[in-house]
């Protein structure tokens, strides 16, 4: 009896635990799709963004939503769609470290390898290993960002072997494995060397490599400007409530650092399958997400509700993209914009928030009230030495506008009484004590001083 009795409690013990496994296994975050609806229809309508959202867990699409548009002209608007597609920038580099680690593997290369054994004239190059640039500790200068080593003509019409020229005259910032620093230089190295050993341009690689491996279709080398026949979204910022056009980089600059297209669904699809030993072993993602000084080799960790993502960002312009990746979840979160104003980490941060149902308050985006005398301080037309340009400031009602010469005067939208934006991707402060206007963009400052 008392045999009988343990064998039905077993039986019963078992099927409870079948019942949660097949609960645990077949679970999926129920998340409120419709307040990330909102979130990103209140940056649509505030014009503080443009772009496209995935968001995939375990290789399945959850989510995807598009909003904007990828070419504005004087016939109309086209909306950005999920099969848009967009340049992304750094995230290049994840795709040319997977395909260095399948070197390695292959038996091609190693990670101690030197740089001497294929570009001896870059200096240092006997001490700079693979490593070392992969988790960006090579030293190597980034002379593609430095504008005192921009070629006459422009980058324009840059081929490969002038861009490797121009990186190899740069001086290393400091001795290999001393430090950490960015540098799209060594990865411009990365696809040459991966064009070397495989005998293969760059494109070809990544196709045979990643992309027909895994059934990527609209992930490819840009060659040249942007191309709408290709449902390539243009690149936009916003002036006073208007949609301007800007130029991106040439894609022969960016190479193996950032000339990829793709879009959000398949940058989920490739890290999925890179976390998935699609691509490359177990043991060599582990030493890609192995992180030194908030570094891996190719590859960055970010918290996001208290959880640690791996993946990369890239943005250049105007043009922006984040791909975030959560293994123990399977979840991929990719996003691109094409018109890059509010903050992109802002962006992902609210629909990682939103996908948790943690707390998160749709923003306003309302700007603040400036009296009139503080603005009236602001008035006038400024000027710098180190250009022959002069900028005008007006005011109409509460409203402050700034006019660059022979062009539209454009609305300020403040953000504090001695801060304004265009945009938000053109930050303007002003000292009227000192009769100063510093104008912050991409990085560049530039300080006017108020004519007399």
């Amino acid at each position: 009896m008392k045999t009988a009795f343990n064998d039905m409690k077993n039986k019963i013990i078992f099927l409870i635990l079948v019942a949660l496994l097949q609960i645990s296994t077949g679970y999926t975050q129920s998340f409120d799709k419709a307040k990330i609806d909102s979130f990103f229809d209140r940056l649509a309508e505030k014009h503080k963004a443009m772009g496209s959202l995935t968001i995939a867990k375990d290789g399945q699409v959850l989510y995807t939503r598009a909003i904007g548009y990828s070419q504005i002209n004087e016939t109309g608007k086209k909306a950005i769609t999920a099969a848009t597609r967009f340049r992304i920038a750094s995230i290049t580099k994840m795709y040319t470290a997977v395909m260095i680690f399948q070197l390695v593997e292959e038996g091609k290369l190693k990670l101690t390898d030197t740089l001497y054994q294929f570009f001896p004239q870059v200096a240092n190059a006997r001490k700079i290993t693979i490593a070392h640039i992969l988790g960006h500790r090579s030293g190597i200068h980034d002379a593609l960002l430095d504008k005192n080593l921009r070629p006459a003509a422009g980058w324009n019409a840059i081929t490969k072997d002038e861009m490797f020229a121009i990186i190899a005259k740069g001086t290393p910032d400091f001795e290999p494995d001393a430090q950490h620093a960015y540098s799209n230089s060594g990865y411009a190295i990365l696809g040459l060397i991966i064009e070397k050993l495989t005998g293969k341009p760059y494109e070809e690689a990544l196709r045979e490599r990643i992309t027909a491996r895994i059934g990527l279709r609209d992930t490819y080398i840009a060659t040249g400007d942007i191309d709408v026949n290709k449902n390539e979204a243009l690149s936009y910022m916003d002036l006073g409530g208007n949609w301007k056009q800007v130029s991106e980089p040439p894609s022969s600059l960016l190479f193996g650092a950032g000339a990829i297209i793709s879009t959000p669904t398949e940058m989920a699809q490739f890290i999925q399958a890179l976390f998935t030993g699609k691509l490359i072993s177990p043991a060599s993602l582990n030493q890609m997400k192995t992180m030194r000084e908030g570094e891996g080799l190719g590859m960055e960790p970010f918290t996001f509700a208290g959880k640690t993502f791996y993946g990369h960002t890239g943005g250049s312009s105007s043009n922006g993209a984040w791909l975030a990746y959560l293994p123990e979840e399977k979840l991929a979160v990719a996003y691109t914009t094409n018109a890059k104003i509010y903050p992109v980490r802002n962006i992902m941060s609210g629909v990682i928030d939103i996908y948790y149902n943690r707390s998160f308050e749709v923003p306003a985006f309302a700007s603040i009230a400036v009296s009139l005398e503080v603005l009236d301080k602001y008035v006038g037309v400024y000027s710098t030495t180190a250009a022959p340009v002069k900028l005008t400031i007006t005011r109409e009602g509460t409203t402050l506008f700034f006019q660059p010469p022979g062009e539209k005067a454009v609305a300020l939208e403040a953000t504090a009484d001695n801060t304004f934006t265009i945009g938000g991707a053109v930050v303007i402060e002003f000292d009227a004590a000192k009769k100063q206007m510093t104008i912050k963009r991409g990085g560049g400052i530039r300080i006017f001083t108020k004519d007399n």
